[in-house]
């Protein structure tokens, strides 16, 4: 394998490596492709938030015992959750987890035009707000974390980047389960000083349909039950 670029990071958990091994197995039931997904993503959302997002001191709190204390909330302030659909999905949930408090959910549709691979918009529900004036304020999140499960040739997910980066994001999480390395590389140049990537795992090839090679297959098929339309 290459070496990766810096703003790339492939967890070494053995549970998560563990359970990437039984995602790829053809014989997994919808069921449970959803539910390893989710764990997954608390995994590497778990590691991610780790050096992205910072404890600060709140407001004073009381225990049930009558005690004071510092409550403990996180920074960035204004964070967002934004799933490329349809397989992104699948991690929200996870994500939501390990975030202590609710943030929005806003969502990107994206294809890959089946002869070229290049990236589609198709759907985009992020709150307009594009100030004509840089230096006024807007409503774009501190931190968007961008949740696709499977990068391949990284057209799609390169593409989510620019969007997010137009909008007026500050900064960006990737978070995914599994990417091919070139894709990888692409996403990783797109927006390098402002865009992290964590992953469970790369795969080398890509096969000549754009699927990584094991793989995951089609995890939008896999999650809602579509293979084969």
């Amino acid at each position: 394998m290459a070496p990766l670029p810096p703003n790339v990071h492939v967890s070494n958990h053995p549970c998560l490596r563990a359970k990437l091994s039984q995602l790829r197995a053809k014989s997994v039931s919808a069921r449970d492709v959803k539910s390893l997904i989710h764990e997954l993503s608390v995994i590497v959302a778990c590691e991610a938030f780790a050096t992205a997002i910072a404890a600060v001191d709140g407001p004073k709190g009381e225990t049930p015992l009558g005690f004071d204390f510092t409550t403990t909330t996180v920074q960035p302030n204004t964070m967002c959750i934004v799933p490329i659909l349809r397989s992104g999905l699948g991690m929200v949930e996870g994500v939501q987890t390990i975030l202590p408090n609710p943030v929005p959910v806003h969502h990107l549709g994206m294809y890959r035009e089946p002869s070229t691979l290049d990236p589609v918009e198709y759907y985009n529900n992020l709150p307009h707000h594009i100030p004509e004036d840089p230096s006024s304020a807007s409503n774009a999140s501190s931190l968007a974390i961008l949740v696709d499960p499977v990068i391949a040739t990284g057209g799609t997910c390169a593409a989510a980047i620019q969007t997010l980066r137009e909008w007026g994001a500050k900064r960006i999480i990737v978070l995914g389960i599994v990417a091919a390395e070139d894709g990888l590389q692409r996403v990783a140049a797109e927006w390098p000083e402002g865009t992290e990537i964590w992953l469970a795992g790369v795969d080398k090839e890509l096969t000549q349909t754009g699927m990584l090679k094991p793989g995951l297959g089609d995890v939008g098929d896999r999650l809602f039950l579509t293979i084969g339309k």
